[in-house]
This record gives structure tokens, C-alpha cells and sequence, in this order.
């Protein structure tokens, strides 16, 4: 566990994880994007209180959903979401090889040979047709 610990800490320096905490970091105190976040939440929580009534007003589900979609689009398309995306899709590729090397170890393996994995990796060695 504490040479986890340790490797967890070394994590913490590659370039991957850098750059999704600088791209989070960015976004975080970026308020005009937390203030659409905050928008789509709570245009969210209305559609939820829409769909629960009885008798239901379509025009305002539509008006809402309509919205909703909109502020979606407009945060997924932000520069700053966009970085923190690709960032994240990176950081997901290394944490995939990281779950590859475990679960090699785990089955017995030499945990030394796993390659990066390519394409669609889960981490997930029983759906694999290999990665090494």
C-alpha cells in the first residue's frame, strides 16, 4: 500500500495529470463558465419539477429542455471545457494503462510488459484480446 501511496504521489507529476489540474483549475475560476453551469443546473432542476407535475405543460418542457440543450452546448463548447476534455481523455488513458498493469499483476502476470493500451481500453483484462 505505501508504495501506492507513492506512486499515487509521482502521478501527481506527470504531465497528464498536470495539465487536467491546471485546465480543472481554470475552470473553475472562470465565471462566466460557472456561471452557465450554475444556469444548466438549475434549469435542470426546473425540467425535474416540470416532469413531476400532474398535468404537465408542454410548452414549458420544450421552452426548458430548449434551454437546457442550449447552456449544454454552450459550456461543452467553451475554449476552457474543450482543454479540460482533451486533458481529461489523456489522464483516462493513463489511469487505463495503470488498471492494465493491476489487473495483469492481479492475474498473475508480468506487470512489466504491459504496453500502453490502445484504442477503447477499459482497464477491464476480461473483454481484452490483449494489450501486450
Amino acid at each position: 500500500i505505501e508504495l501506492f501511496k507513492q506512486a499515487a504521489v509521482a502521478l501527481q507529476s506527470d504531465i497528464r495529470y498536470l495539465e487536467l489540474d491546471a485546465a480543472r483549475k481554470e475552470n473553475d475560476e472562470n465565471q462566466a463558465l460557472q456561471d452557465k453551469i450554475g444556469k444548466f443546473n438549475i434549469a435542470r432542476m426546473n425540467m425535474n419539477e416540470l416532469m413531476s407535475e400532474n398535468e404537465r405543460d408542454e410548452a414549458k418542457i420544450a421552452a426548458t429542455n430548449e434551454k437546457i440543450n442550449r447552456l449544454y452546448q454552450e459550456i461543452m463548447n467553451d475554449e476552457g471545457m474543450l482543454r479540460y476534455n482533451e486533458a481529461k481523455k489523456s489522464a483516462e488513458t493513463l489511469i487505463n494503462h495503470i488498471d492494465a498493469i493491476i489487473n495483469t499483476a492481479m492475474n498473475g502476470g508480468d506487470p512489466m510488459t504491459v504496453q500502453e493500451p490502445t484504442g477503447g481500453c477499459t482497464g477491464s483484462c476480461s473483454s481484452c484480446s490483449g494489450c501486450h
